[in-house]
């Protein structure tokens, strides 16, 4: 199992202690539908310049302190893991290279949480 990868299991336990950093790269009207508690939403398609936005800046908009490039509880989530893989690449070049990703992504946590 890769080192950038984060279990249902793993994440439950980071929610539980509010460790964690988590977002959620899927579409708006996706996230709305149904979403992991504490996520917050950037679409994969301004990630990029999400993520390269001064600290400041990004807490106005996103209403969450801006991660740090040596942290390492950031962790992204989409729907199936497509989605949170290309945000980990992009993370990863630019320098958050502790980032990982919940690779079983919302259908996942939508089918552990009903058990």
């Amino acid at each position: 199992m890769s080192v950038s990868v984060v279990t249902y299991e793993q994440l439950k336990a980071m929610l539980a202690n509010h460790g964690v950093q988590l977002f959620d790269v899927r579409n708006p009207d996706e996230f709305q539908a149904g979403r992991i508690p504490d996520s917050v939403n950037i679409p994969l398609g301004q990630l990029e310049e999400s993520l390269k936005l001064p600290p400041l800046q990004f807490q106005q908009q996103f209403g969450v302190k801006a991660p740090k490039k040596e942290d390492d509880d950031i962790v992204f989530h989409c729907r199936s893991g497509k989605r949170s893989l290309t945000a980990l690449e992009i993370a990863h070049r630019l320098r958050f290279s502790k980032a990982r990703h919940y690779a079983g992504g919302y259908i996942d946590w939508e089918e552990r949480e009903k058990k």
